[in-house]
């Protein structure tokens, strides 16, 4: 059965490439030949990446009417050439290395290799990557950036807590949070030079009173000076991470006041809070053109399973692959959220984590949040609703529902027998 396709195999007539490194990059441009028609000629050159040469290799290409220039992701070294060629007005594509492979044989050199992107990239045999407009690049350096602190602000107090060991203090044992405003209280002691077991257990406020015992036991250790002395830099060093993060917060807050209306409809989806919304936006935007679909979006972001199948039979494990890990950190604390609460997106995390894991659940669960934050952003007049709970009993054929419970009382050993009501 024949089905039509649309291919397009126009060739784009004027294409630059760069292979870039560190301190120089190869530059390939591709023009129609003139004075040959069907012919084409090519020239490549070495430019230093400081900013001077890399202006003058715009407007060269400029000169020459190239339309689209072509780089590779290579570290983070793309980003001062691409943003540059994005400015002067060219048509800026950065592809993944992965999808330009090294073919057998061929020699590898800058030079081959700027050369051989050029000829991919004018027979338009690559996709470009998405790199998002320079307000929510911005914006998303600010996020990366707190995100990273957290990460840092977490392994300090691991180490704290590791030293309190070295100590023989046990405070992790009886207090879920050794950081909160009790833990640093007696923390604070500790370091001031208070080493009784009973002042310091009189310390516990609230609930932890009750614990008082626990907590004179937890106290009886070995905590010296030395120890004192590094446990005080430790927390000096967490509280000015903790400001460091005030600050971004108070700066994204100020960097996603234009967006206000698409993140306050994102905040309204079980899991997402207003620091994820600012997250999402910032590694997705809010121009969902650049996804046609939802499914677009759930591919891009590596929450699809993908398909390797040969002669019929599938190879491989069932896994999505590695995307954008930021955006799947906020995804999966979003999905872990999600499944506390008493909603579709709850329930349906809890019927998932039963059968097959919580890991399968996040990722399911993931995968929901992105098609509806991509619904939300496609349209702005689109409101999150939720389907509720009672979601899947109400909506559950009920003869399966019927077969389900007669397997499960025939497996409680009764003899079940089904008589239509009245």
């Amino acid at each position: 059965m024949l089905t039509g396709e649309q291919d397009n195999e126009e060739i784009i007539a004027r294409v630059a490439a760069l292979d870039i490194g560190k301190a120089e990059l190869v530059c390939c441009a591709r023009v129609p030949d003139e004075g040959r028609p069907g012919r084409r000629l090519q020239e490549v050159e070495t430019y230093s990446t400081m900013t001077r040469s890399l202006l003058g290799m715009a407007d060269h290409l400029r000169c020459l009417g190239v339309t689209r220039v072509v780089m590779e992701a290579t570290s983070d070294y793309w980003k001062p050439a691409f943003y540059l060629l994005e400015t002067a007005g060219f048509e800026t594509w950065l592809v993944n290395a992965k999808e330009v492979k090294h073919l057998p044989g061929r020699p590898k050199t800058g030079k081959l290799d700027a050369v051989w992107l050029a000829k991919v990239a004018e027979r338009q045999m690559i996709r470009p990557s998405f790199v998002p407009p320079p307000q929510f690049r911005q914006l998303r350096d600010v996020t990366r950036y707190r995100a990273d602190l957290i990460a840092v602000r977490t392994a300090e107090k691991q180490r704290a807590e590791k030293l309190l060991e070295d100590a023989q203090i046990k405070l992790s044992v009886v207090a879920s949070d050794i950081f909160g405003v009790c833990g640093r209280q007696m923390l604070a002691a500790l370091i001031a030079g208070e080493r009784d077991p009973a002042v310091l257990a009189q310390m516990a406020r609230a609930a932890m009173r009750g614990k008082i015992t626990a907590l004179r036991e937890a106290f009886t250790g070995y905590f010296t000076e030395h120890h004192a002395f590094l446990l005080a830099k430790m927390l000096a060093r967490v509280d000015a991470i903790d400001a460091d993060i005030a600050a971004l917060d108070a700066r994204i807050e100020q960097m996603i006041a234009p967006f206000t209306a698409a993140a306050q409809r994102l905040d309204e989806v079980p899991g997402i809070n207003a620091v994820a919304a600012g997250v999402i936006l910032a590694e997705i935007g809010i121009d969902m053109d650049r996804f046609p679909t939802a499914g677009h979006l759930v591919s891009w972001a590596k929450f699809a399973p993908g398909v390797k199948e040969s002669a019929g039979k599938k190879k491989g494990k069932n896994t999505t692959g590695h995307g954008n890990s930021y955006l799947a950190r906020v995804l999966g604390n979003a999905a872990v959220s999600a499944g506390r609460t008493d909603t579709f997106l709850g329930e349906r995390y809890r019927r998932i984590a039963r059968r097959r894991g919580s890991q399968k659940a996040v990722v399911a669960i993931g995968r929901s949040l992105l098609v509806i934050i991509w619904h939300l952003l496609a349209d702005p007049t689109a409101r999150f609703t939720d389907l509720g709970s009672d979601f899947f009993d109400t909506r559950i054929d009920p003869e399966r529902r019927k077969r389900n419970h007669i397997r499960q009382l025939q497996a409680l050993g009764y003899t079940v027998t089904l008589e239509p009501a009245a």
